[in-house]
């Protein structure tokens, strides 16, 4: 029952019997039908040179004081946030181990007194 079953080899499909003919002799038709001839040779390009620029992020000191201190905000904030998750973990199972402990201690006074 959870064995696998396996086709026999002889039912996969073979070119002669696939659904999908083999694409062969296969003629693209034209990209336009403009009748012109193609260019053999392509012009040669003359390009100029590039302009020389500056960085768009120019660091002064008021900027990288700025970048320092948000860093150091979203530091913070993400590990308030981190801890505080970590805390409630930690009070919730604390509180269902005391439930389990007082759950044990009433079944176990209950079997007791029979």
């Amino acid at each position: 029952m959870f064995t696998p079953k396996y086709p026999h080899p002889d039912t996969a499909p073979t070119a002669a019997t696939s659904l999908v003919p083999p694409l062969t002799g296969l003629v693209h038709p034209p990209a336009c039908d403009c009748h012109h001839t193609p260019a053999t040779t392509a012009p040669a390009l003359v390009l100029a040179p590039a302009p020389v620029t500056r960085s768009a992020v120019q660091l002064t000191p008021g900027t990288l004081a700025v970048a320092v201190a948000g860093g150091t905000a979203v530091v913070l904030v993400v590990g308030a946030v981190l801890v505080s998750m970590l805390l409630a973990v930690a009070i919730t199972a604390a509180s269902v181990a005391i439930c389990a402990v007082v759950l044990r201690s009433l079944l176990n006074s209950h079997n007791a007194q029979r």
